[in-house]
């Protein structure tokens, strides 16, 4: 199972707009794609699926820009790679054979975890900024 760079890019970019929530600041696309070193006309498309989705909202104009559509402790990693990937983990094969059967029920679980772990972390706590990203001056 590989992830796209879109989910990082999602994960990154959503981080930032949460860093802005409750400021009543909106996040601009120049510099979400300058701070994360997300390519600017990808982030575009992006911003427009988590919109499409309901993460985020949007504002027209010179005063616009993008904020979450809810609080960050709302919204799941899991929410962010299913609007995003679709199944988080897509089982393919069938359940023949002598051990496919087996086979199914295992994926299925590894599945159920994963879905488990992914809803267990929120966009606050992708926000969150560690000790090595302090600036002292």
């Amino acid at each position: 199972m590989k992830l796209s760079v879109k989910v990082d890019y999602a994960c990154r970019v959503l981080a930032q707009i949460a860093r802005l929530h409750g400021t009543n600041e909106l996040a601009h696309v120049e510099s979400l794609a300058k701070v994360e070193a997300v390519p600017a006309n990808y982030l575009a498309q992006i911003l427009s699926e988590l919109r499409e989705g309901d993460l985020i909202t949007s504002r027209r104009g010179k005063q616009g820009g993008y904020a979450l559509a809810r609080s960050p402790e709302d919204i799941t990693l899991y929410d962010i790679v299913k609007l995003v990937e679709g199944d988080v983990l897509e089982l393919s094969g069938e359940d023949k054979g002598q051990s496919g059967r087996r086979v199914q029920q295992i994926w299925r679980e590894v599945r159920e975890t994963l879905e488990q772990k992914l809803r267990s972390y929120t966009l606050a706590q992708l926000a969150e900024r560690t000790p090595d990203e302090m600036y002292h001056i």
